[in-house]
């Protein structure tokens, strides 16, 4: 990369993960994973952890689109689950874990505010699930226990032919790292599944016709492989380009 673009790498957003400890520091932490923002970095893009406010799990929305008009993109990283109750479930599964009510108000708000502002949005794993119920779907809270999930797991997943996700990474098969016990029930609002495991898992969204600002969402996590499989680096390729043409 020469001087001039590394010195205007656009700004993508990536909300921090809330963490109960980190090497090195003395109290709770906020973190990311070095392989997803070092996947941003080699697209040319200035990876940016934020702050998750939303307190009392309440997230002021015309704050939270402040924050983000700043940015050239969002990138909606992997996480805990997402409490039931915020896609109408009454009761919650016992497989259900690290449920944080500020992390989720937060995250729901900038899935919206982002597809609202049409900054470029890429969604992983979690980030998936959260757009998915910020427009109204719904989550299968457990798949079914071990030898189901799809934790610790990579698998190839197929790409819809025409679809956005099969454009970006120029493939019909990909093979998907996985970290999930959860996945799409019922679809958000103008959203359409673009990719699928064997076993029926919806593994890739996007905006139906591809409507709206640029936008895709994959239920497995890209930066896991990435640095070795170009496929995988080309949704994060994908994603600062986008951001490129915001400015």
């Amino acid at each position: 990369m020469n001087d001039t673009r590394a010195a205007h790498r656009p700004l993508v957003a990536v909300p921090a993960r809330f963490s109960a400890s980190a090497s090195a520091l003395r109290h709770a932490a906020e973190v990311n994973a070095r392989a997803l923002v070092e996947a941003v970095w080699r697209a040319g893009g200035e990876p940016a952890t934020i702050h998750p406010h939303a307190p009392g799990g309440v997230c002021d929305p015309a704050q939270a689109a402040a924050r983000l008009a700043r940015f050239d993109a969002v990138l909606l990283p992997g996480g805990g689950d997402l409490a039931p109750h915020r896609y109408g479930a009454h009761e919650a599964h016992a497989a259900v874990y690290d449920v944080d009510d500020e992390q989720d108000a937060f995250d729901l708000e900038v899935a919206r505010q982002a597809l609202a502002l049409r900054l470029p949005l890429l969604a992983v794993c979690r980030g998936l699930q959260v757009v998915n119920t910020a427009l109204g779907g719904t989550l299968h809270q457990d798949m079914g226990g071990p030898g189901r999930e799809h934790r610790h797991l990579r698998h190839p997943v197929s790409l819809t032919p025409g679809s956005a996700v099969a454009a970006v990474t120029g493939a019909d098969k990909a093979e998907a790292s996985c970290y999930h016990h959860q996945h799409v029930d019922r679809l958000g609002s103008g959203l359409t599944a673009t990719a699928y495991a064997t076993d029926g898992t919806v593994e890739a969204v996007e905006t139906a016709g591809g409507t709206g600002g640029w936008f895709l969402a994959v239920q497995w996590h890209p930066e896991d492989t990435a640095r070795e499989d170009p496929t995988q680096q080309r949704l994060f390729d994908a994603l600062v380009a986008a951001a490129r043409g915001t400015r």
